[in-house]
């Protein structure tokens, strides 16, 4: 995605940039040359016509019975009575000294007419082939321009893209590397450009400074569990030791297995706190029976579910059976259960697998549909109902994240709720 954004962003601005900056220089000489060879062509033309009228006048006086001869374009008169002005065309009688431009039958004419010694004499050119050149000499300058931006703009994005190619690549190494990856991996090389390899050793100083940090929060965290994990591990050692002494009363009995539970759900909560705050993997990936999984984790909150008279079904075929993270589903599969007994007083909680979808279905109190969206932020909880920290959920979703399964939730409040985990194939 990032080298995606880098050739759609760098490149095509390079690219517009230099294709742009075309446009202004050659648009700039093409509307000069437009209006230039306008220019120019109406020099040519008075030109042709001053030097025609020159000459015809110079003859007249050399031959005062001068007949000039009239071309196809270029037309030359001599009027020196008024039946001569008669025999002019239509559009060029009547004229006195001066330059005309006249457009008769949508073509243009150009007349000049001049009197010397009593006579009259005129000029009139047809500039039909200087109008068809300057249309040609026009749609050359915009093909040109059109021609220079197109390849411009190519040019620019292959330019771009060997400007870039370094920062693609460095974005793709950076893309490969992994938060706790231990390897001294250098991003920066002799052969990159003084400004990318300046960004590579930035990069090569951050990802030491988190390697660095995610080594000190590691032994933290180690040193936490083991040290919670030690007292954890005695009050449970010696829950069984005074669980096994015979003399001991039913109600002792009965105190000493909610210790034991207590106990045993504080090291759940510990592991699932542990994960949240490293994101580490639970264990390997392998064949998993779904209902064996299911009893598992379901096994710790029977005697809750006895006290409060609640139906238990598992609805899953025995040899239903996934490749996936055994603790992770584990650890996602209790804190599911442990919320649908907690909020349910009465009825039952139901578990069916089903086209590698697995969802437990409560009849308990639901969750507000405004509670919704608020589901897997850590520490919030939609009820003061039952016990809890509010990170089960979190702990559940980011799970899935991390292992690429799908969570979904359905809920009526006071009708129940289904939690769905949906596999991929």
């Amino acid at each position: 995605m990032f080298k995606l954004k880098i050739e759609r962003g760098i490149r095509l601005r390079v690219a517009i940039t230099l294709a742009t900056f075309c446009i202004v220089i050659v648009g700039a000489l093409g509307i000069s040359l437009y209006f230039a060879s306008d220019n120019i062509e109406e020099d040519h033309i008075e030109q042709v016509i001053t030097m025609e009228m020159d000459h015809i006048v110079h003859l007249h006086q050399k031959h005062a019975d001068f007949i000039p001869q009239i071309g196809s374009n270029l037309k030359s008169y001599v009027i020196r009575e008024i039946d001569d002005e008669f025999q002019l065309p239509s559009y060029l009688r009547g004229l006195s000294s001066s330059y005309y431009r006249i457009n008769y039958s949508f073509q243009g004419i150009r007349v000049a007419v001049q009197h010397v010694d009593g006579v009259k004499f005129l000029v009139a050119y047809r500039t039909q082939l200087h109008e068809q050149r300057l249309s040609e000499l026009r749609l050359l300058i915009v093909l040109s321009l059109i021609l220079v931006v197109a390849i411009a703009f190519a040019v620019g994005y292959l330019l771009a893209g060997f400007l870039v190619k370094q920062v693609t690549d460095l974005a793709e190494r950076v893309r490969l590397l992994a938060p706790g990856d231990r390897q001294d991996i250098t991003l920066a090389r002799p052969d990159m450009d003084e400004e990318v390899a300046q960004l590579a050793r930035a990069l090569d100083d951050y990802q030491h400074r988190i390697r660095r940090m995610l080594l000190r929060e590691q032994e933290f965290t180690a040193n936490i569990s083991h040290e919670l994990r030690t007292p954890i591990t005695t009050i449970l050692t010696s829950c069984e030791l005074l669980d096994a002494e015979p003399s001991l009363s039913d109600i002792v009995r009965l105190r000493i297995g909610r210790i034991e539970s207590a106990t045993t759900r504080m090291g759940e909560q510990l592991q699932a706190l542990l994960f949240l705050a490293r994101e580490q993997a639970l264990g390997v990936m392998e064949s998993v029976a779904i209902a064996e999984c299911v009893q598992d984790a379901a096994e710790p909150l029977y005697p809750e579910i006895h006290q409060k008279k609640l139906t238990f079904q598992v609805n899953v075929a025995p040899n239903a059976i996934l490749t996936l993270n055994r603790q992770a589903l584990h650890t996602a599969l209790t804190n599911l259960l442990r919320n649908a007994v907690q909020y349910t007083e009465k009825g039952f909680i139901c578990v069916d697998f089903n086209d590698r979808s697995l969802s437990i279905t409560d009849s308990g109190i639901g969750i507000e549909p405004a509670f919704v969206p608020l589901l897997y932020e850590r520490f919030f909880r939609g009820s003061v109902q039952g016990e809890g920290l509010g990170i089960g959920l979190p702990i559940v979703k980011r799970i899935c994240n991390h292992y690429g399964w799908r969570i979904e939730v359905e809920s009526n409040p006071g009708k129940g709720s289904t939690f769905k985990i949906i596999f991929p194939k």
